[in-house]
Formats: C-alpha cells, sequence, structure tokens
C-alpha cells in the first residue's frame, strides 16, 4: 500500500505582494512528491489557520518578506493553539534578520530558511518532519 503524500501548505500572510519564493517553494515541494495547497497573496493569519483545517495540512509554510514576520507569525502560532494544531509544524522562509530566528523558535516555528537556502534542504526537511511526525 502506498503512503499517502503529505499535504503541505504554504502560505503568503500580510499585505507582502512578492510571491515568486512561495510559488518556487509550492512546486518544489509538488515535485518532490507531496501535495501542496497554496493560499495566494495577502492572507490573513485567520485565513491562513481555517485553510490549513479545512485542507487537513500535515504542515504549514509561510512566506514573509515585509518585515512583520514576528507580528505575523505569533498571530498564525495563536490561532494555531487556539484550534489545537500545534501538532502541525510550521516552517517560515523570506528575509528573516538572523537576531530574529530566535524568536520565532520559541514561539514555536520548527525551521527558519532565508535566502540561500537550496530547494532541496527545504523537500527534505518538510519530508523528515512529516515522516517523523
Amino acid at each position: 500500500m502506498q503512503q499517502p503524500k503529505p499535504r503541505i501548505l504554504v502560505g503568503k500572510p500580510g499585505l507582502d505582494g512578492h510571491d515568486r519564493g512561495a510559488k518556487v517553494i509550492a512546486r518544489a515541494l509538488r515535485d518532490s512528491g507531496m501535495e501542496v495547497i497554496y493560499t495566494g497573496l495577502r492572507q490573513t493569519p485567520s485565513m491562513i489557520v481555517n485553510a490549513a483545517m479545512q485542507e487537513d495540512v500535515d504542515a504549514v509554510g509561510l512566506s514573509i518578506l515585509s518585515g512583520a514576520h514576528l507580528t505575523l507569525v505569533q498571530r498564525v502560532m495563536d490561532l494555531m493553539a487556539e484550534n489545537e494544531m500545534l501538532d502541525i509544524p510550521v516552517f517560515v522562509g523570506g528575509i528573516i534578520p538572523d537576531d530574529d530566528i530566535s524568536q520565532l523558535q520559541e514561539m514555536g516555528v520548527t525551521a527558519v530558511f532565508g535566502p540561500g537556502s537550496s530547494l532541496e534542504e527545504i523537500s527534505r526537511f518538510i519530508w523528515e518532519i512529516v515522516d517523523s511526525g
């Protein structure tokens, strides 16, 4: 019996209008054998968490280039906690200052991928966290 494909939601919270990176990640994850749900631009944290619930995803990826990553991720994590979804790994990509990575991890973010992260590294990491969960 074939193992089901992991379902990964990729979201763009906030007003950031740059989604090329999110689309590249979504395609790379799909090409590595995952089912990917891309929510599109300008999603609220509530919209992302609701989509994650409705789609019964195995992981949530957030792409943020606007500089509002601490606020947006905190709201996503709060909503996930309210909906008893903290068992779902969250990974973040974008322009994230090194000084903010530890704060994101303290919020519950599993991994942070910045510029220069390879698509293979990201795909491999997502497969590992989904397989271990």
